[in-house]
């Protein structure tokens, strides 16, 4: 299951968010996402968990968890991809 983490500080790290997600289960991948312009972090980011349930408890156990003295926003990313897929074909886009 695909999850975005959001309201993220800019020092954290792909290995900050993997030490809080395997509490919960695997971890397959971890993204940071990163302006392409100037390598800064955007403040969210994405970790990939192959099995569902454990996926489910790490949104439930980690949404709105203070992380470097901010409330994380952790949900399935599904939301997201779908908005940019919407926006990417939408006219004036």
């Amino acid at each position: 299951m695909n999850i975005f983490i959001g309201n993220l500080v800019c020092t954290v790290t792909d290995q900050d968010l993997r030490q809080l997600f395997e509490l919960y289960g695997a971890v397959d991948t971890i993204a940071v996402i990163t302006d392409s312009e100037t390598g800064h972090p955007c403040g969210f980011g994405f970790v990939e968990m192959p099995e569902r349930s454990a996926a489910r408890a790490a949104i439930a156990g980690l949404h709105g968890t203070d992380l470097s003295g901010r409330a994380c926003t952790v949900n399935e990313a599904y939301w997201w991809v779908h908005d940019q897929e919407v926006l990417a074909v939408s006219p004036g886009a």
